[in-house]
């Protein structure tokens, strides 16, 4: 079999799902659905997507977004519907037909589920109270999440059921208020301590966002964001703060990354940003490393670290591509094993990617060797941070030099900042064991 062709691409993708499928197994995940996906065509798909989760041993809670739909029912009972601050004020008279648009939408998602076999269920799982008076504005109907009754979420989640939650919290006293989705999306992943939250959208927002993104931005070819941390969605945020009022489409990004950034920061590791209109998108984030949408870590996502015995079979497939292509000199699992404190991997999501090595040749020179990267991760260039990565392993080790030997990627090194120099400048034990048969040529990097 061709190592380059799609047959090994497939496997590659089944490797990843398997593993992820391992991971997962008993793990809680909320999905807060915004309702124009609810309303698509697609979604008897996803619903289905969404029981092949559940099948598989993974704990879903779902939390339906139902904003456009109490928006139609409003108007056709003809009462009107004022905002302030981004939430409704949802009068007296208003309730009642938020509670049966809430409601309305919860069993559009009993009904697709049960195609699937899989058994939902809603119920008061949402203690509420009053917003109040918000800047001198009465929220009258309008609520705010109080209590999550964990107990009772686990037990139906325990019975291999879904729980879904529409946007209605109780009082103590039995009072109905209407909550946003968001808050009780991120309070239900919170206190279950879900280990994803995802916010399924309408559309990529994220890759046609119109944001204004700092050069570090990991972005697909296409332009779409593939993973933030805390720190770097708060800059995002910061630089576009003042377009907001004028772009609707950057306003909507820009809340959509608030509303991550809140979930995170209230303890859930990873949230996902995913276009829910794209059949498969929720099996494309889950198992597949590069996925589909945008994801918020908290936790350390990808890493480069030191090799261990059982990265050495990816190490070693990693770079068989470039040996075929005469990049790279080929090596077996003994040599790699004989100079394993050498090596390097770069690790995304506990799969090896990426790996080099740093051999140290004597008289303060080190040699950068073995450098691959998955070619279909290249977007990210995970190959240049192996080297800055390297570099600067050398430099603490106080090496005044860094040589690399290539027949095929000197531009490549050029654009990094090194320069060709002579054999005579190669310390001698390395320079004994020179290819003149391959010729490669020499390139340097002074620290």
């Amino acid at each position: 079999m061709n190592i380059n062709g799609n047959s090994d691409t497939h496997i590659g993708v089944i490797r990843e799902a398997f593993g992820y499928q391992s991971r997962f197994t008993g793990s809680t995940m909320v999905f807060k659905i915004d309702f124009p996906v609810t309303d698509g065509r697609g979604f008897p798909y996803m619903m289905k997507d969404v029981a092949l989760l559940t099948a598989n041993g993974i704990r879903v809670v779902i939390v339906p977004g139902c904003k456009e739909r109490i928006d139609s029912v409003l108007l056709k009972y003809n009462i009107v519907s004022s905002y302030s601050g981004g939430d409704r004020i949802t009068a007296g008279n208003a309730m009642p037909f938020v509670e049966m648009a809430a409601f309305h939408v919860a069993t559009r998602y009993m009904t697709a589920l049960s195609a699937s076999r899989v058994d939902a269920v809603t119920g008061n799982f949402v203690r509420a109270r009053g917003r109040g008076v918000v800047d001198g504005v009465d929220m009258e109907h309008t609520g705010t999440v109080d209590k999550i009754f964990v107990r009772a979420l686990g037990r139906i989640l325990d019975l291999g059921m879904v729980p879904i939650l529409p946007c209605i919290g109780w009082s103590p006293a039995g009072k109905p208020y209407n909550v946003p989705s968001d808050e009780i999306a991120v309070a239900v992943a919170s206190s279950l301590n879900a280990a994803k939250l995802f916010i399924v959208t309408a559309g990529d927002n994220m890759k046609d966002s119109g944001l204004t993104l700092p050069n570090h931005t990991r972005v697909t070819p296409d332009g779409r964001i593939i993973r933030l941390n805390p720190h770097e969605t708060k800059e995002i945020l910061l630089l576009n703060q003042n377009g907001e009022e004028t772009d609707g489409g950057k306003k909507k990004c820009a809340d959509m990354l608030r509303f991550a950034l809140s979930a995170s920061e209230s303890g859930v590791e990873r949230v996902h940003i995913i276009d829910g209109l794209e059949e498969g998108s929720i099996l494309n984030e889950l198992f597949t490393n590069l996925g589909s949408g945008t994801m918020l870590y908290a936790d350390e996502y990808e890493s480069i670290r030191g090799i261990r015995n059982s990265d050495i079979p990816d190490i070693l497939h990693i770079m068989e591509p470039l040996v075929r292509q005469d990049i790279l000199i080929r090596r077996g699992a003994e040599d790699v094993q004989k100079r394993k404190d050498d090596y390097v991997v770069y690790v995304i999501d506990g799969s090896v990617h990426a790996c080099g090595a740093l051999h140290d040749l004597g008289d303060g020179q080190a040699e950068l060797a073995a450098l691959a990267a998955d070619k279909a991760y290249s977007s990210m260039n995970i190959g240049r941070r192996i080297v800055y990565y390297l570099i600067d392993k050398a430099r603490n080790l106080g090496m005044r030099r860094v040589l690399v030997f290539t027949t095929k990627t000197q531009d490549w090194f050029e654009l990094l900042g090194f320069r060709e120099v002579e054999i005579e400048s190669v310390p001698p034990p390395r320079r004994e064991s020179y290819n003149y048969k391959r010729m490669s040529k020499i390139f340097a990097l002074d620290l």
